[in-house]
């Protein structure tokens, strides 16, 4: 096997690893469930930590979309619908099985992967769509008068309240709606009727 497709082969049989074991599980264990040996890993990565780094760029890096960010601030649609259709392709790249358990592995033991997604998440989904919101409801630009954390906890609501359907499936193995985009809807048109009359409050306090 060439070095390139050798490396990719480690790659993807880490994912499935570490999504069923955790990251308890030991690069050793790898190595014998791919019949190679233990050192034919460290030929293509020097360290645990460089394989998870890999692991982190094919899972996370790779399903996140860079239209996603400018959706939200696309001002040619109404929030609620920029968040919906937001949402709806969220669901259908990240609710996979590799992708939620590793999410959930990495936050556990603190390799990084979690935070440095969520950070994502925040920079270019939660805090744009804040200040949307506020140009919508005509308040205070975020510019002239910074998001609170009141403000910014109101959208992680709503994107927990999302992605806890993915945790009860894949992480407590419980059914969930087969209709996903109406309960993505229904979500988003509840969250919006709150936050309309919630955000308000919050910026003139």
């Amino acid at each position: 096997m060439r070095a390139a497709d050798r490396e990719r082969a480690i790659v993807g049989e880490a994912i499935r690893f570490f999504a069923e074991r955790g990251f308890e599980g030991q690069t050793r264990e790898l190595a014998k469930r791919m019949g190679i040996t233990h050192s034919a890993i460290y030929r293509h990565f020097p360290s645990k930590e460089a394989l998870i780094e890999r692991v982190y760029q094919e899972v996370y890096l790779s399903r996140w979309s860079p239209d996603w960010g400018p959706m939200i601030r696309d001002r040619s649609l109404p929030l609620e619908a920029r968040l919906t259709r937001f949402y709806l392709d969220y669901v259908e790249r990240v609710f996979e099985y590799n992708w939620v358990r590793i999410f959930v592995f990495s936050g556990m033991k603190s390799f990084g992967i979690t935070g440095r997604y969520l950070d994502i998440v925040r920079r270019e989904i939660i805090e744009p769509a804040a200040a949307e919101l506020r140009r919508d409801l005509k308040l205070p630009d975020a510019k002239a008068r910074p998001l609170s954390e009141r403000e910014t906890e109101l959208f992680w609501g709503l994107h927990g309240r999302i992605f806890y359907l993915a945790i009860r499936k894949f992480i407590y193995e419980t059914p969930i709606p087969p209709d996903l985009d109406a309960i993505v809807r229904d979500a988003v048109q509840t969250f919006m009727d709150g936050a309309k009359m919630t955000m308000p409050k919050l910026v003139s306090n």
